[in-house]
């Protein structure tokens, strides 16, 4: 089964057990539907959480799971992040894509010709940058409209014109 993360445990807070999630999806108000997590300090090594009950507030999720129920069970839970399985992603609106969808796009150059692969997308302060393994080296190229011609996510492909500026 393919897990794709969509939140991270940060700290608990009070003494029952709720802990503070960093989300990390498009869709933060999924967290108030979901019932059930895959959860884990790796991908590979998970068990599901039952969420007892959660709440959306300044950009966090803050989540009671069934059994955590003191302060000290929310602290063994901290680092873990939490996944849900391929079946439960919910549809990107148009001209939005997944992480997984974006990592392993050929990135090309104005004439076309492919100057490396999409590694890793990073968030920045400002904006997200595509890490693009380009030959023996990794390279950042900002992901806004400014530097991307085309992102053609069916054909697996981005069109960067000012690659060679970062080269």
């Amino acid at each position: 089964m393919e897990l794709y993360q969509t939140g991270l445990i940060l700290k608990p807070r009070g003494l029952q057990g709720e802990v503070k999630v960093e989300i990390v999806t498009d869709f933060p108000e999924s967290f108030l539907s979901r019932r059930e997590y895959f959860a884990g300090k790796s991908i590979d090594l998970v068990e599901r959480l039952r969420v007892n009950k959660v709440a959306l507030s300044a950009g966090f999720a803050w989540l009671f799971f069934d059994g955590v129920d003191t302060v000290e069970r929310a602290e063994l839970l901290i680092g873990w992040s939490l996944f849900v399985a391929a079946d439960q992603l919910l549809p990107q609106p148009k001209n939005r894509a997944y992480l997984h969808e974006i990592i392993g796009m050929k990135v090309l150059d104005r004439h076309r010709s492919e100057v490396g692969m999409v590694t890793n997308v990073i968030r920045m302060p400002a904006h997200e940058v595509y890490e693009v393994q380009v030959g023996g080296k990794k390279v950042l190229l900002p992901a806004i409209d400014e530097f991307v011609e085309e992102f053609n996510l069916g054909e697996k492909f981005i069109v960067i014109p000012r690659v060679d500026e970062f080269l």
